[in-house]
């Protein structure tokens, strides 16, 4: 099997190319025949059961090498590729051109160009206790809406409607007011290395190897 490693042909300069912003990295299991369906046919497939391992990331990015952008890259399943396992992507979605050109012609991706958004809505519920309430008498959940259209010429698609709840304090809510995905980057640092092919597309037919360094 031939895999080269991705080199840059772009204007963004040389890799690593560097994105901050705020993400969710949710995983899911896929059924393994759903998943070999997808997957080109010399990868094996990390199972067991019947099932693989996939899921989706949703991220913002405030900062990139063409600016601002939404993405959701929806993982089919992990295949196997000595002395590691990787990711395969089998859709991706940004809201950016430049960053929908780059991932195909730099990453191998499938991306393509959808319209993201997101709403915020506030529920109080009453915890219980004798009648008179205090802020310690209720509790505040956070519901945050991600909506995802696809753009296909003049056609739109809806795919995708993520919705996820918490429950936040007072100055929790006022920050997710101004950043939708501010709360997925609560919490202890985190560094995670993620390890993905790419390719078969028809931007790029061959296969790339490339890894994402992540922190949180």
């Amino acid at each position: 099997m031939e895999v080269e490693e991705t080199k840059c042909s772009s204007g963004y300069g040389k890799p690593p190319w560097i994105f901050k912003g705020s993400a969710l990295y949710q995983f899911h299991l896929v059924k393994s025949e759903i998943a070999k369906a997808i997957i080109p046919k010399e990868f094996r497939l990390v199972e067991a059961f019947g099932y693989t391992l996939g899921g989706f990331f949703l991220a913002k990015y405030n900062e990139s090498p063409f600016g601002t952008f939404d993405e959701l890259v929806v993982i089919a399943g992990i295949v196997w590729n000595p002395p590691t396992s990787h990711a395969w992507a089998a859709r991706v979605y940004v809201n950016s051109d430049e960053a929908c050109r780059h991932g195909r012609k730099e990453f191998g991706l499938p991306s393509q160009l959808a319209m993201f958004s997101k709403s915020i809505k506030t529920k109080k519920l009453k915890k219980g206790g004798n009648g008179f309430l205090t802020s310690n008498d209720v509790d505040t959940y956070v519901k945050t809406d991600t909506h995802v259209t696809e753009i296909a010429g003049p056609r739109t698609t809806n795919l995708y409607d993520i919705r996820l709840t918490s429950r936040e304090d007072h100055a929790n809510i006022t920050a997710l007011k101004m950043n939708p995905l501010q709360w997925m980057s609560m919490g202890p640092l985190i560094h995670m290395s993620l390890p993905s092919f790419s390719g078969h597309t028809e931007h790029t037919p061959h296969l790339l190897k490339y890894s994402c360094q992540m922190e949180w």
